[in-house]
Protein backbone atom coordinates (compact mmCIF):
# COMPACT_ATOMS: atom_id res chain seq x y z
CA UNK A 1 0.00 0.00 0.00
CA UNK A 2 1.10 3.35 -0.77
CA UNK A 3 0.53 7.14 -0.17
CA UNK A 4 1.03 10.06 -2.15
CA UNK A 5 0.53 13.72 -0.78
CA UNK A 6 0.00 16.59 -3.31
CA UNK A 7 1.36 19.07 -0.99
CA UNK A 8 5.40 19.33 -0.15
CA UNK A 9 6.49 17.55 2.92
CA UNK A 10 9.08 15.01 4.01
CA UNK A 11 9.14 11.47 2.79
CA UNK A 12 9.60 8.40 4.22
CA UNK A 13 8.81 4.71 3.67
CA UNK A 14 7.27 2.20 6.40
CA UNK A 15 6.65 -1.30 6.86
CA UNK A 16 5.37 -4.30 9.09
CA UNK A 17 7.72 -6.16 10.89
CA UNK A 18 6.63 -9.90 11.14
CA UNK A 19 7.00 -11.05 14.62
CA UNK A 20 5.12 -13.06 16.99
CA UNK A 21 3.18 -9.79 17.79
CA UNK A 22 1.09 -9.74 14.98
CA UNK A 23 -1.11 -6.57 14.84
CA UNK A 24 1.67 -4.41 16.27
CA UNK A 25 2.83 -1.21 14.32
CA UNK A 26 7.03 -1.77 13.90
CA UNK A 27 7.38 1.15 15.64
CA UNK A 28 11.10 1.71 14.43
CA UNK A 29 9.95 2.48 11.09
CA UNK A 30 6.45 4.48 11.59
CA UNK A 31 7.44 7.61 9.70
CA UNK A 32 6.05 11.32 10.07
CA UNK A 33 5.88 14.16 8.35
CA UNK A 34 5.59 17.70 9.33
CA UNK A 35 3.09 20.48 8.56
CA UNK A 36 2.47 23.63 9.72
CA UNK A 37 4.55 23.27 13.03
CA UNK A 38 1.89 19.85 13.77
CA UNK A 39 2.81 16.05 13.76
CA UNK A 40 1.15 13.89 11.24
CA UNK A 41 1.03 10.10 12.07
CA UNK A 42 -0.43 7.49 9.38
CA UNK A 43 -0.02 4.28 11.09
CA UNK A 44 -1.53 1.04 10.22
CA UNK A 45 -1.77 -2.51 10.22
CA UNK A 46 -4.09 -5.07 8.31
CA UNK A 47 -4.68 -2.99 5.89
CA UNK A 48 -6.18 0.05 8.06
CA UNK A 49 -4.99 3.24 8.08
CA UNK A 50 -5.69 6.28 10.09
CA UNK A 51 -5.95 10.23 8.18
CA UNK A 52 -5.18 13.01 10.20
CA UNK A 53 -7.64 15.92 9.93
CA UNK A 54 -4.91 18.15 8.49
CA UNK A 55 -4.79 16.63 5.29
CA UNK A 56 -6.15 18.86 2.05
CA UNK A 57 -5.31 15.75 -0.35
CA UNK A 58 -4.38 12.51 -0.13
CA UNK A 59 -3.49 9.69 -2.98
CA UNK A 60 -3.58 6.05 -2.25
CA UNK A 61 -1.85 3.15 -4.21
CA UNK A 62 -3.20 -0.38 -3.29
CA UNK A 63 -1.16 -3.14 -4.44
CA UNK A 64 -3.29 -6.23 -5.31
CA UNK A 65 -3.43 -9.61 -6.89
CA UNK A 66 -3.19 -9.21 -10.76
CA UNK A 67 -6.70 -9.41 -12.33
CA UNK A 68 -8.14 -8.95 -8.94
CA UNK A 69 -11.39 -7.08 -8.77
CA UNK A 70 -10.52 -3.27 -7.55
CA UNK A 71 -10.25 -2.59 -3.92
CA UNK A 72 -13.40 -1.15 -1.73
CA UNK A 73 -12.32 1.65 1.01
CA UNK A 74 -14.43 1.93 3.82
CA UNK A 75 -14.73 5.76 5.67
CA UNK A 76 -14.32 6.12 9.58
CA UNK A 77 -18.24 6.26 9.46
CA UNK A 78 -18.44 3.19 8.17
CA UNK A 79 -19.77 4.37 4.09
CA UNK A 80 -17.91 2.84 1.43
CA UNK A 81 -16.24 4.27 -1.79
CA UNK A 82 -16.37 2.03 -4.45
CA UNK A 83 -14.41 2.24 -8.35
CA UNK A 84 -17.68 2.75 -9.81
CA UNK A 85 -19.65 4.76 -6.79
CA UNK A 86 -17.84 7.83 -5.77
CA UNK A 87 -17.90 11.70 -5.42
CA UNK A 88 -16.74 13.13 -8.76
CA UNK A 89 -15.76 16.29 -7.36
CA UNK A 90 -13.48 15.04 -4.16
CA UNK A 91 -12.33 11.50 -5.85
CA UNK A 92 -10.72 10.85 -8.58
CA UNK A 93 -9.81 6.67 -9.03
CA UNK A 94 -7.80 4.74 -11.76
CA UNK A 95 -7.67 0.81 -11.64
CA UNK A 96 -5.33 -1.26 -13.32
CA UNK A 97 -4.86 -5.11 -13.11
CA UNK A 98 -1.94 -4.66 -10.63
CA UNK A 99 -3.26 -1.59 -8.12
CA UNK A 100 -5.48 1.14 -7.78
CA UNK A 101 -4.78 4.73 -7.34
CA UNK A 102 -7.36 6.69 -5.87
CA UNK A 103 -6.90 10.85 -5.13
CA UNK A 104 -9.45 12.09 -2.02
CA UNK A 105 -9.83 15.98 -1.22
CA UNK A 106 -9.70 16.48 2.32
CA UNK A 107 -10.69 13.02 3.48
CA UNK A 108 -12.39 12.10 6.43
CA UNK A 109 -10.20 12.00 9.86
CA UNK A 110 -10.42 9.23 11.60
CA UNK A 111 -9.46 4.87 10.78
CA UNK A 112 -9.96 3.69 7.41
CA UNK A 113 -9.83 0.13 5.65
CA UNK A 114 -8.92 -1.28 2.81
CA UNK A 115 -11.13 -4.45 1.36
CA UNK A 116 -9.64 -6.37 -1.52
CA UNK A 117 -6.65 -8.76 -2.72
CA UNK A 118 -4.29 -6.73 -1.11
CA UNK A 119 -1.05 -8.06 -1.63
CA UNK A 120 0.54 -8.65 2.06
CA UNK A 121 3.94 -7.09 1.70
CA UNK A 122 2.87 -4.17 -0.04
CA UNK A 123 4.47 -0.89 1.81
CA UNK A 124 2.98 2.30 2.92
CA UNK A 125 4.64 5.71 1.33
CA UNK A 126 4.11 9.36 2.45
CA UNK A 127 5.00 11.21 -1.29
CA UNK A 128 6.04 14.50 -1.71
CA UNK A 129 6.89 14.67 -4.83
CA UNK A 130 8.13 11.69 -7.40
CA UNK A 131 11.04 12.20 -9.89
CA UNK A 132 14.33 10.66 -10.59
CA UNK A 133 17.64 10.92 -10.96
CA UNK A 134 20.06 9.93 -13.64
CA UNK A 135 23.48 9.78 -15.11
CA UNK A 136 24.30 12.67 -17.16
CA UNK A 137 24.61 12.04 -20.56
CA UNK A 138 28.46 11.22 -21.51
CA UNK A 139 30.30 14.78 -23.37
CA UNK A 140 31.04 12.89 -26.81
CA UNK A 141 28.16 10.89 -28.30
CA UNK A 142 27.33 9.81 -31.86
CA UNK A 143 24.79 9.19 -34.02
CA UNK A 144 24.28 5.32 -34.45
CA UNK A 145 25.80 4.58 -30.86
CA UNK A 146 23.85 3.00 -27.97
CA UNK A 147 24.01 4.28 -24.86
CA UNK A 148 23.12 2.22 -21.27
CA UNK A 149 21.44 5.57 -18.58
CA UNK A 150 20.55 4.04 -15.23
CA UNK A 151 18.30 6.03 -12.70
CA UNK A 152 16.65 6.26 -9.51
CA UNK A 153 13.10 7.13 -8.18
CA UNK A 154 13.02 9.33 -5.54
CA UNK A 155 9.96 10.29 -3.18
CA UNK A 156 11.25 13.89 -2.32
CA UNK A 157 14.97 13.16 -0.71
CA UNK A 158 14.24 9.26 -0.46
CA UNK A 159 14.83 6.74 -2.88
CA UNK A 160 11.59 4.54 -3.28
CA UNK A 161 12.01 1.03 -2.80
CA UNK A 162 9.29 -0.98 -3.58
CA UNK A 163 9.56 -2.96 -6.63
CA UNK A 164 5.71 -2.67 -6.90
CA UNK A 165 5.40 0.81 -8.10
CA UNK A 166 7.48 0.23 -11.01
CA UNK A 167 4.02 -0.99 -12.01
CA UNK A 168 2.87 2.20 -11.08
CA UNK A 169 4.79 4.92 -13.10
CA UNK A 170 6.02 4.84 -16.33
CA UNK A 171 9.56 6.37 -17.49
CA UNK A 172 10.26 7.32 -21.08
CA UNK A 173 12.96 9.64 -22.36
CA UNK A 174 12.27 12.30 -25.63
CA UNK A 175 14.99 14.14 -27.42
CA UNK A 176 13.67 17.40 -28.58
CA UNK A 177 15.40 19.64 -31.25
CA UNK A 178 17.04 22.56 -30.01
CA UNK A 179 16.09 24.17 -33.49
CA UNK A 180 19.75 25.20 -34.43
CA UNK A 181 19.80 26.31 -37.69
CA UNK A 182 23.90 25.40 -37.24
CA UNK A 183 23.19 21.85 -37.20
CA UNK A 184 21.55 19.17 -39.36
CA UNK A 185 18.89 18.31 -37.19
CA UNK A 186 17.18 21.76 -37.68
CA UNK A 187 13.36 21.71 -37.26
CA UNK A 188 13.28 17.77 -36.40
CA UNK A 189 10.52 16.45 -35.18
CA UNK A 190 10.56 15.17 -31.18
CA UNK A 191 11.49 11.59 -30.75
CA UNK A 192 11.11 9.21 -28.41
CA UNK A 193 14.43 7.49 -27.47
CA UNK A 194 13.45 4.45 -24.90
CA UNK A 195 11.62 3.90 -21.78
CA UNK A 196 13.23 2.88 -18.53
CA UNK A 197 12.61 -0.57 -17.10
CA UNK A 198 13.27 -2.56 -13.98
CA UNK A 199 12.48 -6.24 -15.50
CA UNK A 200 16.04 -7.59 -15.96
CA UNK A 201 15.45 -7.32 -19.68
CA UNK A 202 17.36 -5.53 -22.46
CA UNK A 203 20.09 -3.79 -20.81
CA UNK A 204 18.45 -4.21 -17.86
CA UNK A 205 20.81 -5.74 -14.75
CA UNK A 206 17.87 -7.31 -12.46
CA UNK A 207 14.90 -7.24 -11.91
CA UNK A 208 13.33 -5.45 -9.07
CA UNK A 209 16.09 -4.13 -7.96
CA UNK A 210 14.67 -0.57 -8.50
CA UNK A 211 17.64 0.49 -10.53
CA UNK A 212 15.90 1.71 -13.44
CA UNK A 213 17.91 1.14 -17.06
CA UNK A 214 17.28 3.20 -20.39
CA UNK A 215 19.12 1.61 -23.32
CA UNK A 216 19.35 4.84 -25.52
CA UNK A 217 19.50 4.00 -29.00
CA UNK A 218 20.59 7.35 -30.74
CA UNK A 219 20.09 6.16 -34.45
CA UNK A 220 19.17 10.06 -36.01
CA UNK A 221 20.52 13.11 -37.16
CA UNK A 222 23.21 14.50 -35.65
CA UNK A 223 23.23 18.09 -33.95
CA UNK A 224 22.07 19.88 -31.01
CA UNK A 225 19.47 17.83 -28.62
CA UNK A 226 17.75 18.16 -25.24
CA UNK A 227 16.84 15.34 -23.22
CA UNK A 228 13.38 15.33 -21.34
CA UNK A 229 12.46 12.45 -18.67
CA UNK A 230 9.21 12.13 -18.17
CA UNK A 231 7.56 10.23 -15.40
CA UNK A 232 4.53 9.58 -15.54
CA UNK A 233 1.78 8.25 -13.01
CA UNK A 234 -1.88 7.46 -13.69
CA UNK A 235 -3.22 10.81 -12.54
CA UNK A 236 0.01 13.32 -12.74
CA UNK A 237 3.30 13.58 -15.10
CA UNK A 238 6.57 14.99 -14.33
CA UNK A 239 9.64 15.90 -15.94
CA UNK A 240 13.16 16.63 -16.24
CA UNK A 241 15.26 18.49 -18.42
CA UNK A 242 18.49 17.98 -19.09
CA UNK A 243 21.57 19.99 -20.19
CA UNK A 244 21.24 19.58 -24.09
CA UNK A 245 23.57 17.62 -26.02
CA UNK A 246 25.51 17.49 -29.34
CA UNK A 247 25.40 14.43 -31.04
CA UNK A 248 28.42 13.96 -33.06
CA UNK A 249 28.22 12.25 -36.79
CA UNK A 250 29.39 8.66 -37.42
CA UNK A 251 32.84 8.83 -37.53
CA UNK A 252 33.43 5.65 -39.44
CA UNK A 253 32.68 6.16 -43.24
CA UNK A 254 32.30 3.48 -45.48
CA UNK A 255 33.68 3.09 -49.27
CA UNK A 256 34.36 0.58 -52.20
CA UNK A 257 36.84 -0.26 -54.36
CA UNK A 258 35.12 -2.35 -57.14
CA UNK A 259 36.57 -5.23 -59.11
CA UNK A 260 36.12 -5.34 -63.02
CA UNK A 261 37.25 -8.75 -62.80
CA UNK A 262 35.03 -12.14 -61.31
CA UNK A 263 37.76 -13.86 -60.00
CA UNK A 264 38.94 -10.09 -58.30
CA UNK A 265 37.34 -9.95 -54.93
CA UNK A 266 36.13 -5.87 -53.83
CA UNK A 267 37.84 -3.86 -51.61
CA UNK A 268 36.05 -2.37 -48.56
CA UNK A 269 37.66 0.56 -46.82
CA UNK A 270 36.55 1.72 -43.55
CA UNK A 271 37.43 5.25 -42.90
CA UNK A 272 37.97 6.59 -39.25
CA UNK A 273 37.51 10.40 -38.54
CA UNK A 274 40.02 10.77 -35.34
CA UNK A 275 38.00 14.07 -34.16
CA UNK A 276 36.69 12.29 -31.38
CA UNK A 277 37.47 8.62 -31.05
CA UNK A 278 40.74 7.12 -30.78
CA UNK A 279 40.97 5.46 -33.91
CA UNK A 280 43.58 2.64 -32.79
CA UNK A 281 41.23 1.58 -30.50
CA UNK A 282 38.28 0.46 -33.23
CA UNK A 283 37.02 -3.01 -33.49
CA UNK A 284 34.47 -3.89 -35.95
CA UNK A 285 32.14 -6.86 -36.62
CA UNK A 286 29.63 -6.93 -39.98
CA UNK A 287 27.99 -8.91 -42.24
CA UNK A 288 27.90 -8.99 -46.36
CA UNK A 289 24.69 -9.00 -48.08
CA UNK A 290 25.17 -10.96 -51.67
CA UNK A 291 23.00 -9.80 -54.70
CA UNK A 292 21.33 -13.39 -54.37
CA UNK A 293 20.38 -12.68 -50.60
CA UNK A 294 23.42 -14.68 -49.19
CA UNK A 295 25.03 -13.58 -46.12
CA UNK A 296 28.57 -13.63 -44.72
CA UNK A 297 29.51 -12.02 -41.54
CA UNK A 298 33.12 -10.11 -41.13
CA UNK A 299 35.26 -9.06 -38.26
CA UNK A 300 38.24 -6.62 -38.50
CA UNK A 301 40.10 -6.72 -35.59
CA UNK A 302 43.54 -4.93 -35.81
CA UNK A 303 43.54 -1.70 -34.47
CA UNK A 304 45.97 0.29 -35.99
CA UNK A 305 45.68 3.58 -38.19
CA UNK A 306 42.59 5.93 -39.41
CA UNK A 307 41.22 2.84 -42.25
CA UNK A 308 40.66 -0.44 -42.63
CA UNK A 309 40.10 -3.05 -45.20
CA UNK A 310 38.49 -6.03 -46.02
CA UNK A 311 37.54 -7.91 -49.47
CA UNK A 312 34.01 -8.89 -50.62
CA UNK A 313 33.55 -11.85 -52.75
CA UNK A 314 32.90 -10.92 -56.32
CA UNK A 315 29.93 -13.14 -57.08
CA UNK A 316 27.83 -11.87 -59.24
CA UNK A 317 25.96 -8.04 -61.38
CA UNK A 318 23.71 -6.71 -58.64
CA UNK A 319 23.08 -4.86 -55.07
CA UNK A 320 25.86 -5.30 -52.35
CA UNK A 321 24.82 -4.64 -49.20
CA UNK A 322 27.03 -3.71 -45.76
CA UNK A 323 26.06 -3.62 -42.70
CA UNK A 324 28.80 -2.77 -39.77
CA UNK A 325 29.15 -2.56 -35.77
CA UNK A 326 31.75 -0.39 -34.67
CA UNK A 327 33.37 -0.79 -30.77
CA UNK A 328 36.10 1.58 -29.74
CA UNK A 329 37.51 4.48 -27.43
CA UNK A 330 36.30 8.48 -27.29
CA UNK A 331 39.45 10.63 -26.97
CA UNK A 332 38.41 10.97 -23.49
CA UNK A 333 38.53 6.86 -23.25
CA UNK A 334 34.81 6.49 -23.24
CA UNK A 335 34.05 2.99 -24.46
CA UNK A 336 31.31 3.09 -26.91
CA UNK A 337 29.14 0.99 -29.13
CA UNK A 338 27.67 1.80 -32.59
CA UNK A 339 26.31 1.01 -35.52
CA UNK A 340 27.19 2.47 -39.01
CA UNK A 341 24.64 3.56 -41.52
CA UNK A 342 24.08 0.66 -44.23
CA UNK A 343 26.16 0.66 -47.16
CA UNK A 344 25.25 -0.40 -50.75
CA UNK A 345 26.95 -0.31 -54.38
CA UNK A 346 26.13 -1.63 -57.22
CA UNK A 347 27.61 -4.22 -59.90
CA UNK A 348 26.90 -3.44 -63.20
CA UNK A 349 25.80 -6.17 -65.35
CA UNK A 350 28.08 -5.50 -68.50
CA UNK A 351 31.10 -5.31 -66.60
CA UNK A 352 30.47 -8.17 -64.97
CA UNK A 353 29.67 -9.88 -69.15
CA UNK A 354 32.63 -8.39 -70.40
CA UNK A 355 34.79 -10.36 -67.76
CA UNK A 356 32.64 -13.90 -68.63
CA UNK A 357 33.70 -12.66 -72.58
CA UNK A 358 37.35 -12.62 -71.37
CA UNK A 359 37.58 -15.72 -69.99
CA UNK A 360 35.78 -17.42 -72.87
CA UNK A 361 37.90 -16.15 -75.59
CA UNK A 362 41.30 -16.76 -73.39
CA UNK A 363 39.98 -20.66 -73.33
CA UNK A 364 39.65 -20.14 -77.44
CA UNK A 365 42.72 -18.05 -78.06
CA UNK A 366 39.91 -15.92 -80.13
CA UNK A 367 39.97 -11.75 -79.91
CA UNK A 368 37.35 -10.27 -77.22
CA UNK A 369 34.85 -8.60 -79.47
CA UNK A 370 33.40 -5.64 -78.50
CA UNK A 371 29.65 -4.77 -78.83
CA UNK A 372 30.01 -2.68 -81.08
CA UNK A 373 32.01 -5.10 -83.46
CA UNK A 374 29.29 -7.77 -82.97
CA UNK A 375 26.65 -5.30 -84.38
CA UNK A 376 28.76 -4.71 -87.38
CA UNK A 377 29.60 -8.31 -88.26
CA UNK A 378 25.84 -8.54 -87.92
CA UNK A 379 24.69 -6.13 -90.13
CA UNK A 380 27.52 -7.37 -92.57
CA UNK A 381 26.09 -10.81 -92.43
CA UNK A 382 22.40 -9.71 -92.50
CA UNK A 383 23.19 -7.37 -95.91
CA UNK A 384 25.03 -10.64 -97.61
CA UNK A 385 21.76 -12.63 -96.97
CA UNK A 386 19.59 -9.74 -98.73
CA UNK A 387 22.44 -9.67 -101.32
CA UNK A 388 22.20 -13.45 -101.85
CA UNK A 389 18.56 -13.40 -101.94
CA UNK A 390 18.06 -11.05 -104.30
CA UNK A 391 20.44 -12.50 -106.61
CA UNK A 392 18.50 -16.00 -106.27
CA UNK A 393 15.44 -14.14 -107.16
CA UNK A 394 16.99 -12.27 -110.49
CA UNK A 395 18.20 -15.84 -111.61
CA UNK A 396 14.86 -17.07 -111.16
CA UNK A 397 13.10 -14.25 -112.77
CA UNK A 398 15.68 -15.02 -115.83
CA UNK A 399 15.24 -18.43 -116.00
CA UNK A 400 11.35 -17.78 -116.08
CA UNK A 401 11.81 -15.61 -119.45
CA UNK A 402 14.04 -17.57 -121.04
CA UNK A 403 11.56 -21.00 -120.70
CA UNK A 404 8.87 -18.16 -121.56
CA UNK A 405 10.64 -16.89 -124.62
CA UNK A 406 11.42 -20.70 -125.45
CA UNK A 407 7.56 -21.54 -125.39
CA UNK A 408 6.65 -18.50 -127.80
CA UNK A 409 9.48 -19.52 -130.39
CA UNK A 410 7.86 -23.52 -130.30
CA UNK A 411 4.56 -21.94 -130.96
CA UNK A 412 6.07 -19.71 -133.77
CA UNK A 413 7.56 -22.48 -135.17
CA UNK A 414 4.65 -24.67 -135.27
CA UNK A 415 2.45 -22.00 -136.71
CA UNK A 416 4.71 -21.57 -139.43
CA UNK A 417 5.01 -24.97 -140.03
CA UNK A 418 1.41 -25.58 -140.51
CA UNK A 419 1.23 -22.64 -142.62
CA UNK A 420 3.23 -23.95 -144.96
CA UNK A 421 1.69 -27.41 -145.00
CA UNK A 422 -1.53 -25.69 -145.89
CA UNK A 423 -0.18 -23.86 -148.42
CA UNK A 424 1.13 -26.76 -150.23
CA UNK A 425 -2.00 -28.94 -150.43
CA UNK A 426 -3.63 -25.97 -151.78
CA UNK A 427 -1.27 -25.86 -154.71
CA UNK A 428 -1.89 -29.75 -155.33
CA UNK A 429 -5.35 -29.25 -155.81
CA UNK A 430 -4.88 -26.63 -158.21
Amino acid sequence: MFFVASFSVAAFESGIQNTNEANKLNKTKVEYYQNDNITNQVPYFDNRFRLDANLEEITLIFYRKSGSKPIILIRPDGSKIRVNQFDNENVQWFDDRTFDMIKIKKPMPGPWQAVGDILPNSQILVVSDIKIAVEPLPEIAFSGETLKVEGTLFNGDEAITSSHFKNVVKLDVNFYSTNNSLYENFGADAIKVTSFRDDGRGLDEYANDNTFTGEFILDFAPGEWQPVYLVKLPMTTRELRQTPILLQKTPVTISVVKSEDIEVPHQLILSIDPSYVDSNSLVFQGKFTFPDRQIEPFSIMEESGESRTTTITNTESGIYRVNVSAFGKTITGREFRLVVPEFTFNVEVNSMLDSNNGMNGTIEGSLIETADELLIKAEQERASALLAQKQAQEAKEQETMIIIAAGNGVIILIAVVMFAISRRKKTKTK
